[in-house]
């Protein structure tokens, strides 16, 4: 049965590190099934956000609802939960570096007792696939390329099968021929396996490739959110001057996101 409303959202969200507010009672809905990417520049509060989204930060005000349940009386048991049905892409991947590809991937599956090994072998296998990076599971981390370890991070994330991905900057340190390959997965696996995304980036390329939604986030608090389509005009001028230095043929997102796998 498909379950109404949002898949995920905060309201009033505070948060601080010391004297230093982060977080300033920022209001964000996630819709179920759609692409949202979140801009805003270093220091921001972006990776702060997502790591609210899946408990590894708990708010200091606000309430975080998870298909309209609240998380506040959350145990961490109640987070793991959670994190077996979203996956997360950290910044720069954040792969084991004594463990080949193949344990890199298999270690959520391990985990949480997805399985026999043969079973484990196989879903392995299948998320390289999912990445194009069919064969690599004996290598090390450090034999791979920048935007290969970032594809690897991506296979492990979709491992356990999510409902949700979210990216942390998931471009940062590529070349534009990776950055691209790295939107073109973003939406690839967004048609196959039916998932709502979260992006967060400062990057306008991505951005134009992989959104249905857009929203920014500036001093703590999302100052404007719209539908990518919009961009197009001048509905959304805050987003759009965030982008301006950067590729804004806004008219070509549709054929971007046709693209086949990478």
């Amino acid at each position: 049965m498909t379950m109404s409303g949002p898949f995920l959202e905060l309201t009033g969200v505070e948060k601080g590190f010391g004297a230093h507010g982060v977080l300033r009672g920022l209001d964000l809905r996630v819709e179920r099934g759609a692409v949202l990417t979140i801009l805003g520049g270093s220091g921001s509060g972006k990776s702060v956000l997502l790591k609210h989204m899946i408990g590894l930060l708990r708010p200091d005000r606000g309430q975080i609802a998870i298909e309209g349940r609240d998380t506040e009386a959350f145990t961490e048991s109640d987070w793991i939960s959670v994190r077996k049905r979203i996956g997360y892409v950290f910044q720069g991947a954040a792969l084991f570096d004594s463990m080949t590809v193949f344990e890199n991937i298999a270690y959520p599956l391990r985990e949480h007792g997805r399985g026999t090994e043969e079973h484990v072998a196989r879903r392995v296998a299948e998320c390289l696939e999912a990445v194009g990076l069919p064969g690599v599971e004996a290598q090390l981390p450090a034999a791979l390329s920048g935007g290969m370890r970032k594809r690897v991070g991506v296979a492990r994330a979709i491992a356990l099968q999510p409902e949700a991905i979210l990216y942390d900057e998931p471009t940062t340190g590529l070349d534009p021929a990776n950055s691209r390959r790295i939107g073109q997965l973003i939406r690839d696996l967004q048609s196959r396996l039916e998932v709502t995304s979260v992006v967060v980036t400062h990057d306008p390329v991505l951005c134009r490739m992989v959104s249905d939604e857009v929203a920014l986030l500036e001093r703590g608090r999302l100052t404007a959110q719209g539908a990518a389509s919009e961009l197009e005009g001048d509905q959304l001028p805050a987003i759009r001057g965030f982008l301006e230095g950067g590729a804004l043929d806004w008219s070509h997102t549709s054929a971007e996101r046709g693209e086949g796998a990478v």
